[in-house]
């Protein structure tokens, strides 16, 4: 039964590929036993998993290379990649998968699609609990809530996020740089002198439209049309993603759908939570579950105020990337709403990002207020300022695409 698996598992790692080194990759303590990838569609899980599982045959074969020479022992298979879409487990358990790989020398387990299997959390712990030097890394959706709604491995999972290309990651791969990363405080005390370095060898300007229009997601790097590639993956998200792991019966699909088509057409926007809700027939409650879903998915941004989180109604709705924004041709998007979403972007998944009483268009982590302009109109700011036009900064005038670099 194994063979038949290692030898799906090959096919795939041989064509696997990796454009550029991922951030998350160094984040990572690959000591842990059981690991969480948790990622939106279209941002490259598998192939996460796939590249990492490359990288740990690479080593197998090069031990196994240097034993053979010692004591001519036959090489063994210690890593595995699994698709929980293979009809095996229809009939079998994970438990009895993973008793069967570790008996046979098995160490590394790298599961994707785990949500298709019932009972997944209760058996990653058993799992666990059962093969004391078992790692198992798996991929998992961000509509998964694996901490609030998964006691049996909450204590025990170690969770990373992958994101779709960070603006400094496209621009390694557009050139064959490699561009180190920021955090928020270097880019507050330090812009001047990095924009100046970073300019010596780009010009990030150059970039920086394309990028938003389709550098997030790495299905660009691939023949074929990006939009039509991100529209499918747009329905995969809604169709598997938020029905089938929030259990939504599928004759609300329309609905939803409709939904998601309203925020391309009017965000950056005010909710107006009535209209919306005559508009597709649901309940005010139900269509604000259904928003919160497409929040959870990757596909909005939701801005409250300080102090104000759901179910409350958010103050601004962002689509959460800048390349879903422009998947729509019934609208021109501005400048502004086009960085404010970038902003927005770069800056909520490692940051803690709301609307603020103040008169500044965001607080970041409480405690440091921005404005994003598109232009600088060439006065001095009283708080740090993030405009799009300009390549270097001075005082409190930031290039807005400086914060593609913070991971």
């Amino acid at each position: 039964m194994l063979e038949a698996f290692f030898k799906i598992h090959d096919y795939l790692i041989e064509r696997a590929q990796m454009p550029m080194h991922r951030k998350v990759m160094d984040d990572i303590d690959w000591s842990d036993r059981l690991i969480a990838i948790k990622g939106g569609r279209g941002v490259g899980k598998t192939d996460f998993l796939l590249w990492h599982a490359k990288q740990l045959r690479e080593k197998e074969l090069a031990e196994d290379a240097q034993r053979r020479k010692r004591r001519g022992t036959q090489p063994k298979r210690r890593s595995l990649y699994v698709n929980f879409n293979n009809f095996y487990f229809t009939e079998h358990s994970l438990v009895e998968f993973a008793r069967e790989f570790y008996r046979s020398g098995g160490r590394v387990l790298l599961l994707d699609q785990m949500f298709k299997y019932p009972n997944w959390s209760r058996e990653l712990r058993r799992c666990h609990d059962r093969f004391s030097d078992l790692q198992i890394i798996f991929s998992a959706s961000p509509v998964m809530r694996l901490v609030e709604d998964n006691k049996d491995i909450a204590s025990i999972v170690k969770m990373y996020n992958l994101r779709g290309f960070s603006f400094r990651e496209y621009i390694n791969q557009q050139t064959g740089l490699n561009l180190p990363v920021y955090t928020l405080e270097q880019v507050l005390k330090n812009h001047a002198s990095i924009t100046r370095e970073l300019c010596e060898h780009v010009h990030p300007l150059k970039y920086l439209r394309d990028y938003m229009e389709h550098g997030y997601y790495p299905v660009y790097l691939e023949q074929g049309n990006f939009e039509e590639a991100l529209n499918r993956t747009m329905n995969m998200i809604l169709e598997v993603d938020v029905l089938m792991i929030k259990q939504i019966d599928v004759a609300c699909l329309h609905k939803l759908r409709k939904l998601l088509y309203i925020m391309l057409q009017e965000t950056p926007c005010a909710l107006n939570i009535s209209n919306i809700s005559d508009e597709i027939e649901l309940s005010r409650a139900t269509t604000m579950n259904y928003i919160k879903y497409l929040k959870d998915a990757r596909l909005l941004n939701l801005l409250y105020m300080q102090g104000k989180q759901f179910p409350s109604k958010p103050v601004k709705v962002y689509m959460q990337n800048t390349n879903l924004a422009h998947m729509i041709h019934t609208r021109q998007l501005d400048d502004q709403s086009l960085y404010e979403t970038f902003f927005y972007m770069c800056l909520h998944g490692a940051h803690k990002v709301n609307a603020t009483e103040r008169n500044a268009m965001f607080v970041v982590d409480n405690k440091f207020y921005f404005d994003v302009r598109c232009e600088n109109d060439q006065r001095d700011y009283i708080r740090p300022t993030m405009i799009g036009n300009i390549e270097l900064g001075l005082g409190n005038a930031i290039p807005l695409w400086l914060l593609g670099f913070l991971y």
